[in-house]
C-alpha cells in the first residue's frame, strides 16, 4: 500500500485533472482523502490516494488497471437485487455528504455479501470481510433497516406437501 498526494488548483486545474484522472484509472485505489484548501484566488484541492503497489491485489490476483465487472442484476436473485440498488443509493447519499468516493463507504462485492448473507444484525455485518466496527458504528443504522425487506424464504427450510 502506498499514497499519492496531488494539488489541483480552482483555476487553470485541466492539465492537474488530467493527471490525476489517469492516475486513478490506472491504479488499485483503496481510498481518497480530499481536502479544500481555501486561500482566495490561490485556492486548491489537496488530494491523498492510498493504492495498492506491486500490481497485486488481495489474495494475489493481479490486477492489470481495469476491473472486471460484475453484473449483480445477473447474480442476485430478483428480490435481492432490488435490496442491493437501495442499498446503493444510500451509499452514494452517504459519500455525497462526506464528500468521498462510494466505494469508501463499502465496495459493491460488500454490499452484494451483506444481502446475500441476510444481514440482519451488527453482527452479520462484522462478518464481511473488510467492514470493521468503525464502518458499523457509521453506517449500520441507515442500512439495516433496507435489509429487513428481504424475505426470510431462502434462510427458511422449504416446506414440501406430505
Amino acid at each position: 500500500m502506498a499514497l499519492r498526494f496531488f494539488i489541483v488548483p480552482a483555476q487553470s486545474s485541466t492539465a492537474a485533472e488530467a493527471e490525476l484522472n489517469a492516475f486513478l484509472s490506472s491504479h488499485q485505489v483503496l481510498n481518497v482523502d480530499r481536502r479544500w484548501v481555501d486561500l482566495g484566488a490561490n485556492s486548491f484541492w489537496a488530494l491523498c490516494v492510498d493504492y495498492i503497489t506491486g500490481g497485486k491485489v488481495d489474495g494475489g490476483r493481479s490486477f492489470t488497471g481495469s476491473r472486471a465487472r460484475i453484473d449483480y442484476k445477473q447474480v442476485l436473485a430478483p428480490d435481492e437485487f432490488a435490496v442491493f440498488s437501495k442499498l446503493r443509493e444510500v451509499r452514494k447519499e452517504i459519500a455525497q455528504l462526506e464528500a468521498v468516493p462510494a466505494c469508501t463507504i463499502f465496495t459493491n462485492e460488500q454490499l452484494a455479501q451483506i444481502v446475500q448473507q441476510r444481514c440482519r444484525t451488527t453482527a452479520d455485518l462484522a462478518r464481511i470481510e473488510g467492514i470493521g466496527e468503525a464502518r458499523i458504528e457509521k453506517y449500520a443504522e441507515r442500512l439495516l433497516p433496507f435489509l429487513s425487506a428481504l424475505s426470510e424464504s431462502r434462510d427458511a427450510p422449504s416446506r414440501e406437501p406430505v
